[in-house]
């Protein structure tokens, strides 16, 4: 595949970023990038929840909010999709501006607010997509602001769109929709994911698709042992570490980077791969973990996998590297898996607590 993002992409990086991504969303609808035609890598291949991942790498929620283009998206050599966040009702967002790059720092600041179309607008689209075997899709649900009782959404978003996922995220960690974080809590928690659980029980899906938790990085070591507890007693099917944080390294360099809202990109990596870690410690590596946070290159996945990630997930480094990034992965984490001798991916899960 020729790249012409290093032609395009500054140009686009001199227009506003939320500008800059309907554009970026409008030209994946319309055709005009092409698909990606790498080379197959068995090494890459896994078996999780009993689907075969062709490769680890996962395009992470937030780019693809409205379900427009995961085919498209697929078509560059993801292994896997996740849409969202979808609320139940369509929702606005905060007011604008809401995200900004933090281009010194390879990072990115956002806002947003959940801003979606709906579930019924997205369960539309979705009914009409014609599942494709180069890769799964999940589905990150989200609730709308001024929803006092939190459960009800995240049943309705199963309701209307578990029909249509491979898997389903309850997100609970957005820094941008007021309270909602409040919900990690080891009670609220517990009563959420157990009433998520029985919405998905109880809808008629052959096979169920699996139900995960999206985490915040910004956790004490008391609320991940909380969380962790919780995921195990209510036989929740997976984690993702993590979303974007509210915290700002002193690192940081670029002039927006007092902007509120969460810090995503490079200097997400390294906090994101800890809270990663912890949670593979913490629930003994019973169950799959997706790491999310900061990731750029082969060796940044690599580094998630072996820290306890099943599968792997980037969003803010397609702004600055274009989506050719995903086949330069793909390619370099098979040749370190090679290098260090794991005749899988497989084998390489949690390999730095061996």
């Amino acid at each position: 595949m020729v790249d012409f993002y290093p032609l395009v992409g500054p140009i686009l990086r001199r227009i506003d970023p939320e500008t800059a991504h309907g554009l970026a969303i409008t030209a994946l609808k319309v055709g005009l990038v092409p698909s990606s035609h790498q080379r197959d890598y068995p090494i890459l291949e896994n078996e999780i929840w009993g689907r075969r991942f062709a490769n680890p790498i996962g395009l992470a929620a937030g780019f693809d909010k409205n379900a427009e283009v995961a085919d498209t998206m697929l078509g560059q050599g993801f292994g896997h999709v996740e849409i969202g966040s979808v609320t139940p009702r369509p929702q606005a967002g905060n007011p604008k501006p809401r995200l900004f790059r933090l281009t010194a720092d390879r990072a990115i600041i956002n806002r947003m607010g959940f801003n979606n179309d709906g579930a019924d607008a997205v369960a539309a689209r979705l009914s009409n997509r014609h599942r494709r075997q180069s890769g799964w899709l999940g589905v990150n649900l989200g609730k709308n602001k001024e929803t006092e009782e939190a459960l009800d959404d995240y049943r309705i978003g199963v309701e209307k769109l578990a029909p249509f996922a491979d898997y389903v995220v309850v997100n609970v960690s957005s820094p941008n929709t007021p309270g909602l974080r409040a919900l990690q809590g080891r009670d609220p928690l517990a009563r959420l994911l157990s009433g998520v659980r029985g919405a998905l029980d109880g809808l008629s899906i052959d096979p169920r698709p699996p139900l995960l938790l999206k985490v915040a990085p910004d956790l004490t070591d008391e609320d991940k042992r909380d969380i962790a507890d919780v995921v195990i007693a209510e036989a929740i099917d997976g984690l993702i570490a993590t979303n974007t944080t509210i915290e700002r390294p002193q690192t940081l360099i670029d002039g927006r980077k007092s902007e509120a809202g969460g810090l995503s990109g490079a200097p997400l990596f390294e906090p994101s791969t800890r809270v990663l870690a912890d949670f593979y410690t913490m629930t003994g590596g019973r169950l799959p973990l997706i790491g999310v946070g900061g990731v750029s290159d082969g060796a940044g996945t690599y580094r998630k996998i072996r820290a306890g990630a099943s599968l792997v997930q980037l969003y803010s480094a397609l702004v600055y590297q274009g989506p050719a990034l995903v086949a330069r992965i793909i390619k370099e984490l098979a040749a370190l898996l090679e290098k260090d001798g794991f005749p899988s991916v497989a084998d390489a899960i949690g390999a730095d607590h061996r």
